[in-house]
């Protein structure tokens, strides 16, 4: 049974392959000063758009973003405060983690979202100048345009 269990995780992702649909929703992180808020569409239609803001008493910055069918696969095309988009193919799909993966990118070069009830960690990493780096947000689900305390 466990091998069985283990076997389907690993499965490749595809293009019939659903979207995380757990994805979705409103979430929230408030820490240091900063208040960043990521929301994520349900994925009718074949296609789950995000939007992302970061506040601070300095700045403010934005993030558009879908992930949907793309080539043989699922992709996440993220576009940062009015950047071209990058895609980054889905190399691991479950019913609560994904992680994509495009290793030409100058940073980052992995996204990844993890889920647990009402949390969800966002985690960037990859590679600055031939040394490691991440960056790491912990968000809870609330109600649309919640903000911080």
């Amino acid at each position: 049974m466990l091998l069985a269990m283990f076997a389907s995780f690993m499965a490749p992702v595809t293009a019939a392959s659903p979207l995380p649909s757990w994805l979705a929703g409103y979430w929230i992180e408030c820490s240091a000063g900063r208040e960043t808020a990521e929301s994520w569409s349900d994925a009718r239609g074949g296609v789950m758009l995000g939007t992302s803001k970061t506040v601070s008493a300095k700045r403010t910055s934005w993030e558009f973003s879908r992930i949907a069918p793309s080539g043989d696969g699922i992709s996440f095309f993220a576009n940062p405060s009015g950047q071209a988009p990058t895609e980054f193919k889905a190399i691991e799909l479950s019913d609560r983690r994904v992680v994509f993966e495009n290793r030409s990118h100058d940073f980052p070069q992995r996204v990844i979202y993890q889920r647990d009830a009402d949390r969800l960690d966002a985690r960037i990493e990859g590679e600055i100048s031939g040394r490691a780096k991440a960056v790491e947000w912990h968000y809870r689900l609330r109600p649309i345009n919640s903000t911080c305390p």
